[in-house]
């Protein structure tokens, strides 16, 4: 039997927890300090000789810009890489009294897009009014892709989107959730999404799309007036199973470009991209991280849907042909992809106690199937 872990690895907890954190630092819980967790499970069951089964350790550094090595490198090295199943640590969990395992992720559609009006910067007195500033139609055109139920407005957009039945989303709103304390935590007035849906349902099961960065024009300090030749946005769409992200892209692309009006010229450039996954919760693999959950907390571990993105899940399956587990230890308070990122060192410890019973039950259940 051998087991594959890719990004985030395993270890076995030898210290009384605390509440102290790690130094704080980008990457810390995504996603050095839960990969450093499977460094050191491994090292302490080797040392122990009570490694169960084979392991294999995949760490890569671009799962941020798409992995696009990965995406070449999989597919040629596939007996290299042959499992029974995949471990990574990429996610988090509800609360530390609350264990979660991570049953689904959004995939993910990035693109660049570039306005241009005029051939040069212009002085915004003498040319105001007269030509089309590109700031001001990137932030119209931006501004139309949702409508007043801030639903996305691309056509075909939806059309492949899995409906959750009113049974799983009953299930769904069993996890624990306060939205005052979600809403205090992050200093916001009130929530916003998609009609009709909740925040964990918004955040998870539903589709987005958002401007992660936009420029263009004057930015320095004090005032230039110029009507600027150029805008720029980074945008990102979330998607959800059986939404192909090539096909958003060119979906995006072809709206994007549809809707300028003749005084722009538009460029989309595309990023990266993946696939959305959902892991099953009746084999052996998920059964193992919840026994290991259970006996490290105390808890059985409530399932959930995660609304981040790991393009390798999808690719793996696609390839590899296996199931992929997500036992994450982190917090929403951690901070990721935000300055002071940090990971606690209580999670680090408890990550490095549970992660070894999966091997340990995973084990068991494979040699009980086989």
């Amino acid at each position: 039997m051998t087991m594959h872990l890719a990004r985030g690895l395993s270890t076995i907890r030898t210290t009384k927890p605390t509440q102290k954190k790690i130094t704080e630092a980008q990457g810390a819980c995504d996603d050095k300090g839960q990969l450093y967790m499977h460094v050191k499970a491994v090292e302490f069951l080797i040392k122990e000789n009570k490694l169960p089964c084979n392991v294999k350790f995949m760490i890569e550094g671009e799962e941020e810009v798409g992995s696009e090595s990965l995406a070449w490198f999989v597919p040629k090295n596939k007996e290299l890489l042959a499992n029974d199943i995949i471990l990574i640590s990429d996610t988090g969990m509800i609360a530390n009294n609350i264990p979660s395992i991570t049953t689904g992720l959004r995939g993910l559609s990035y693109v660049e897009v570039e306005v241009t009006g005029p051939n040069r910067d212009l002085h915004s007195g003498l040319y105001g009014g007269a030509v089309a500033n590109p700031i001001n139609i990137l932030s119209k055109m931006i501004a139309s892709l949702h409508d007043k139920n801030n639903k996305i407005t691309i056509p075909g957009f939806y059309d492949d989107v899995e409906e959750i039945s009113t049974e799983e989303r009953a299930e769904m709103a069993k996890a624990p959730f306060n939205l005052d304390t979600y809403k205090t935590a992050i200093e916001i007035g009130e929530v916003y999404g998609e009609k009709d849906y909740t925040t964990n349902e918004r955040n998870s099961i539903r589709p987005t799309l958002d401007v992660n960065g936009i420029w263009g024009g004057y930015i320095g300090e004090g005032a230039k007036t110029v009507l600027p030749s150029k805008a720029f946005a980074k945008i990102s769409m979330r998607l959800v199973p059986n939404q192909d992200w090539k096909k958003i892209t060119q979906l995006f692309k072809t709206h994007f470009e549809s809707i300028a009006p003749k005084s722009v010229k538009i460029k989309v450039t595309p990023h990266h991209g993946g696939q959305g996954y959902v892991t099953p919760i009746d084999n052996i693999g998920y059964k193992a991280a919840s026994k290991a959950y259970e006996t490290t907390f105390n808890k059985i571990p409530v399932p959930q849907r995660s609304g981040g993105s790991i393009p390798i899940v999808a690719l793996f399956e696609k390839e590899l042909e296996s199931k992929t587990i997500l036992m994450g230890f982190g917090l929403n308070s951690d901070a990721i992809h935000s300055p002071n990122e940090h990971f606690g060192i209580w999670n680090y410890l408890k990550g490095i106690e549970t992660i070894p019973y999966f091997y340990k039950y995973f084990s068991e259940y494979y040699k009980k199937k086989n």
